[in-house]
């Protein structure tokens, strides 16, 4: 019972969690959340090293991979790092390094559009959840 009861939460609950990503909908169109994120980022002073676009090389190579099907109509992932979080991570564990750099993603789906995260290990590594979801926050608030 206390698992359904937990399940029902969970699924009321916003974010959301898709598999190992943490998730928010984003009310408005891929360009705006887009830019929100960065400048959510940006705001912080960090410093964003790649963005990578998925969903531009998915639709690119979906042909030559023998598929027509469209996963996202476009899809960022923002890579960044935070000299002082990143520190205590690996200073607490170096292995932590798996897990830099950090990343928060933009994606256009057939469901609207969704920024969201990884969810990453406990420990050390909520810091760097907290800052994540502290970003996605202010990039999809009013």
């Amino acid at each position: 019972m206390k698992k359904l009861v937990l399940a029902f939460a969970l699924a009321a609950a916003a974010p959301a969690w898709a598999g190992d990503a943490i998730t928010t909908p984003f009310e408005g169109s891929f360009e705006d959340a887009t830019f929100a994120v960065e400048s959510a980022i940006v705001g912080r002073g960090l410093v964003i090293d790649y963005v990578s676009h998925v969903g531009d090389m998915l639709n690119r190579t979906g042909a030559d991979v023998g598929s027509d099907v469209e996963i996202f109509k476009a899809a960022d992932v923002f890579l960044f790092c935070s000299a002082v979080l990143s520190r205590e991570v690996m200073e607490d564990d170096p292995m932590n390094i798996a897990h830099c750099p950090y990343g928060i993603f933009v994606a256009d789906t057939a469901d609207g559009v969704i920024v969201g995260y990884r969810d990453y290990p406990d420990g050390a590594m909520a810091k760097v959840e907290d800052l994540l979801a502290e970003i996605v926050t202010e990039a999809t608030s009013d």
